[in-house]
């Protein structure tokens, strides 16, 4: 097991973008952390594909791309597309998660699972040797910068 340092983009500051990717890529971080949100799942919307597309071309790190949306599936092609390496998804907006760690494999990034807090970590028995990645969630998400 090793640590990963992955700092979120939701912390950044979007008026001084390019400069805050410059210090993520001069720093030792391993990935840059995108929380992408739809305003369904989670009460808030993030960022979309052109911004993620744009941050692909400045940044020098992995693309870590964790989707609070419905329906993630769907958008595996255009993920992978924008830079994604690493997609990382919710356990409880997946109806078929085994197929979705699938099918974010086979479009050549690493999969990753998230839990929010109420959810038993003990459901991811059956999928835990699947995935490259758990993302366990401290606080409800939605918003960035709850208190932990």
């Amino acid at each position: 097991m090793s640590v990963i340092i992955s700092p979120s983009l939701l912390s950044a500051d979007f008026g001084n973008l390019n400069n805050e990717i410059d210090m993520i890529n001069a720093s030792a971080a391993d990935w840059l952390h995108i929380d992408v949100m739809d305003g369904v799942f989670v009460p808030n919307i993030s960022f979309g594909f052109p911004v993620l597309e744009f941050v692909n071309r400045r940044c020098a790190k992995p693309l870590d791309v964790h989707l609070m949306i419905v329906e993630p599936q769907k958008f595996i092609p255009e993920v992978k597309r924008v830079g994604g390496a690493i997609m990382t998804v919710h356990y409880e907006a997946c109806t078929h998660l085994h197929r979705v760690v699938q099918q974010i494999h086979a479009a050549g990034m690493q999969a990753g699972v998230s839990l929010n807090p109420h959810t038993p970590v003990s459901l991811l028995e059956d999928i835990i040797e699947d995935v490259d990645l758990v993302l366990l969630m401290s606080v409800n998400p939605g918003f960035g910068g709850q208190k932990f």
